[in-house]
């Protein structure tokens, strides 16, 4: 039966590719967004424009839905920190209010691996992990803010939320990733950080969006089955729908990979490769672009300067670390499946670049 959904931030990298599945399969898609995006013009998309920090605007939005998927947010590793707690964290805030207020039942929230990440190897953790203790920048400070506030929000048949938290998204058009790493290694600022041995897991753009349905499609039906134990006699149902909900979906959080680690560098030298940018060779040890991270980082606050410094303590880590994760859980409690593998996913790079 075809649902109609509201996607936040629906023209970005992520968010086009899951309104495009969603519209693929007969869904409506209420696209909400700062503007409207031409490349998705001809799909069953109703566009709202408005800002994720107007409460007001999210809930028009949200009138009518079966459910949301919230993938609305500033990303990087520099900024002002009111500017990432008001997108990220309010705006997440108004996300949750106006479901509440319209009444719908479902809430998919995208997150990020780094909401975990305290610039130590992740060498195939999983959701039992907790939030660390500090954080390296702003974002994903800021995204384990909201990510708490959904699965706080969890209440069954009411709202059911999960988090899902896809690493490294990539594809032909990525519109971010990629080109920071072409643009550094043909500019020579591109140097490989730490012994070059750490692994690291990606997400095809397809595989995250995917696991964006999936889990919609899995709360949904948890919403059903609620609503169909509420409305049994207590000896109808011999249990409480809260008790036994070991392996329901709802109220969790999940990371999201294609399942395939990969050594980080080897990985970064074959995109260059097909991109026909040179490949580094020249290499610091983490403990040196930790220490050079901090100092710029120290440096650019002080000055005030609003562009990102060519090295801090997130990204050193990020380049050095191992972080890639178990997604038993996803496969398990969301159905989750990689559609696209990372060979197919390189190929396809091959033809269209």
């Amino acid at each position: 039966m075809a649902k109609r959904l509201l996607v936040t931030g629906y023209g970005g990298f992520l968010g086009s590719e899951i309104t495009r599945q969603l519209t693929a399969r007969g869904d409506s898609v209420v696209g909400f967004g700062r503007r409207e995006y031409p490349h998705l013009k001809g799909l069953d998309v109703r566009p709202v424009v408005g800002d994720i920090c107007d409460y007001d605007a999210v809930l028009r939005a949200s009138d009518g839905v079966d459910a949301v998927i919230h993938t609305a947010a500033l990303a990087g590793v520099w900024g002002p920190w009111s500017e990432y707690f008001a997108i990220n964290f309010g705006g997440t805030q108004n996300v949750i209010r106006a479901c509440q207020q319209a009444g719908v039942p479902v809430l998919v929230y995208c997150s990020s691996p780094s909401v975990t990440f305290d610039g130590s190897d992740q060498s195939g953790i999983d959701e039992s992990v907790p939030y660390p203790e500090r954080w390296l920048c702003h974002y994903p400070h800021t995204k384990a803010l909201g990510e708490r506030a959904v699965l706080a929000a969890h209440d069954p048949p009411r709202l059911v939320t999960a988090a899902l938290r896809p690493h490294l998204i990539w594809g032909a058009d990525d519109p971010h990733l990629f080109p920071r790493l072409i643009a550094r290694a043909r500019s020579g600022r591109l140097w490989i950080v730490g012994e070059g041995t750490n692994r690291i897991d990606t997400v095809h753009v397809r595989n995250a969006a995917a696991a964006h349905l999936a889990a919609a499609d899995r709360l949904a039906e948890e919403v059903s089955a609620a609503d169909g134990s509420a409305a049994m006699s207590a000896s109808e149902r011999g249990i409480s729908p809260r008790v036994g909900s070991g392996s329901l979906a709802g109220g969790r959080a999940y990371f999201i990979t294609s399942d395939e680690p990969v050594n980080c560098w080897d990985w970064i030298g074959e995109i260059l490769r097909i991109a026909d940018a040179p490949v580094p060779t020249r290499r610091m040890s983490f403990a040196a672009a930790w220490r050079i991270g901090q100092v710029l980082e120290t440096v650019y606050r002080i000055s005030g300067r609003r562009s990102e410094p060519p090295m801090t303590r997130f990204v050193a880590a990020q380049l050095a670390r191992d972080h890639f994760f178990d997604i038993t859980a996803a496969k398990e409690r969301l159905g989750y499946r990689p559609v696209v593998s990372n060979q197919a996913g390189l190929e396809e790079l091959r033809r269209q670049w």
